[in-house]
Protein backbone atom coordinates (compact mmCIF):
# COMPACT_ATOMS: atom_id res chain seq x y z
CA UNK A 1 0.00 0.00 0.00
CA UNK A 2 1.31 3.67 -0.64
CA UNK A 3 2.22 5.19 2.82
CA UNK A 4 1.81 8.21 0.85
CA UNK A 5 -1.38 8.18 0.06
CA UNK A 6 -2.31 8.08 4.26
CA UNK A 7 -0.39 10.78 4.96
CA UNK A 8 -2.94 14.16 4.63
CA UNK A 9 0.30 16.25 5.30
CA UNK A 10 1.88 15.07 1.28
CA UNK A 11 -1.63 15.36 -0.39
CA UNK A 12 -1.98 17.90 -3.40
CA UNK A 13 -3.24 21.18 -2.26
CA UNK A 14 -6.09 21.42 -5.03
CA UNK A 15 -7.74 17.94 -3.40
CA UNK A 16 -6.99 19.40 0.05
CA UNK A 17 -9.39 22.31 -0.87
CA UNK A 18 -11.86 20.17 -2.75
CA UNK A 19 -11.75 18.18 0.67
CA UNK A 20 -12.73 21.15 2.72
CA UNK A 21 -14.49 22.53 0.43
CA UNK A 22 -17.30 19.59 0.56
CA UNK A 23 -16.85 19.30 4.34
CA UNK A 24 -18.44 22.83 4.35
CA UNK A 25 -20.67 22.56 1.97
CA UNK A 26 -21.96 18.93 3.97
CA UNK A 27 -22.25 21.36 6.83
CA UNK A 28 -23.69 24.34 5.73
CA UNK A 29 -26.33 22.27 3.48
CA UNK A 30 -27.46 19.66 6.37
CA UNK A 31 -25.81 19.75 9.55
CA UNK A 32 -25.72 23.51 10.64
CA UNK A 33 -28.86 25.28 12.90
CA UNK A 34 -29.81 27.79 10.40
CA UNK A 35 -28.92 24.69 7.54
CA UNK A 36 -30.26 24.87 4.13
CA UNK A 37 -32.68 22.06 4.86
CA UNK A 38 -34.11 23.87 8.05
CA UNK A 39 -34.29 27.10 6.14
CA UNK A 40 -37.05 24.91 3.64
CA UNK A 41 -38.65 23.14 6.48
CA UNK A 42 -39.58 26.02 8.23
CA UNK A 43 -40.31 27.99 4.95
CA UNK A 44 -42.36 25.29 4.33
CA UNK A 45 -44.08 25.30 7.95
CA UNK A 46 -44.73 29.57 7.25
CA UNK A 47 -46.44 29.28 4.38
CA UNK A 48 -48.61 26.97 5.89
CA UNK A 49 -49.37 29.02 8.80
CA UNK A 50 -50.05 32.18 5.94
CA UNK A 51 -52.58 29.94 4.36
CA UNK A 52 -54.43 28.86 7.91
CA UNK A 53 -54.14 32.68 9.12
CA UNK A 54 -56.51 33.47 5.80
CA UNK A 55 -58.82 30.29 5.71
CA UNK A 56 -59.36 31.89 9.74
CA UNK A 57 -59.64 35.29 9.14
CA UNK A 58 -62.17 34.62 5.81
CA UNK A 59 -64.25 32.32 8.07
CA UNK A 60 -63.78 35.38 11.29
CA UNK A 61 -65.70 37.82 8.15
CA UNK A 62 -68.39 35.34 7.84
CA UNK A 63 -69.02 34.66 11.37
CA UNK A 64 -69.20 38.64 11.64
CA UNK A 65 -71.06 39.31 8.73
CA UNK A 66 -73.99 36.52 10.36
CA UNK A 67 -73.89 37.86 13.81
CA UNK A 68 -74.05 41.67 12.25
CA UNK A 69 -77.73 39.56 10.41
CA UNK A 70 -78.28 38.36 14.13
CA UNK A 71 -78.61 41.49 15.41
CA UNK A 72 -80.60 43.34 12.52
CA UNK A 73 -83.10 40.91 11.91
CA UNK A 74 -85.39 39.64 14.67
CA UNK A 75 -87.02 37.66 12.42
CA UNK A 76 -84.07 35.81 11.71
CA UNK A 77 -82.65 35.11 15.51
CA UNK A 78 -86.03 33.86 16.02
CA UNK A 79 -86.67 31.72 13.32
CA UNK A 80 -83.01 30.39 14.73
CA UNK A 81 -83.69 29.90 18.20
CA UNK A 82 -86.49 27.77 17.32
CA UNK A 83 -85.46 25.91 14.40
CA UNK A 84 -82.25 24.97 15.68
CA UNK A 85 -82.56 25.24 19.41
CA UNK A 86 -86.07 24.38 19.81
CA UNK A 87 -87.03 27.45 22.28
CA UNK A 88 -90.54 28.71 22.23
CA UNK A 89 -92.55 31.62 23.03
CA UNK A 90 -94.43 31.03 26.89
CA UNK A 91 -97.84 29.25 26.43
CA UNK A 92 -96.78 27.92 23.00
CA UNK A 93 -96.67 23.91 22.67
CA UNK A 94 -94.63 22.52 20.08
CA UNK A 95 -94.96 19.32 18.29
CA UNK A 96 -91.89 17.60 16.68
CA UNK A 97 -92.27 15.71 13.60
CA UNK A 98 -90.31 12.57 12.76
CA UNK A 99 -90.40 12.06 8.73
CA UNK A 100 -89.69 8.42 7.52
CA UNK A 101 -87.32 8.29 4.87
Amino acid sequence: MNVQFLNPLRWKKSFLALLLGAFVFTWFVFIDTYSLKTRWDLHSQKKELQERTAELNERSEELKTKISELESDPALLEKIAREEYGMKKPGETVYKVKREE
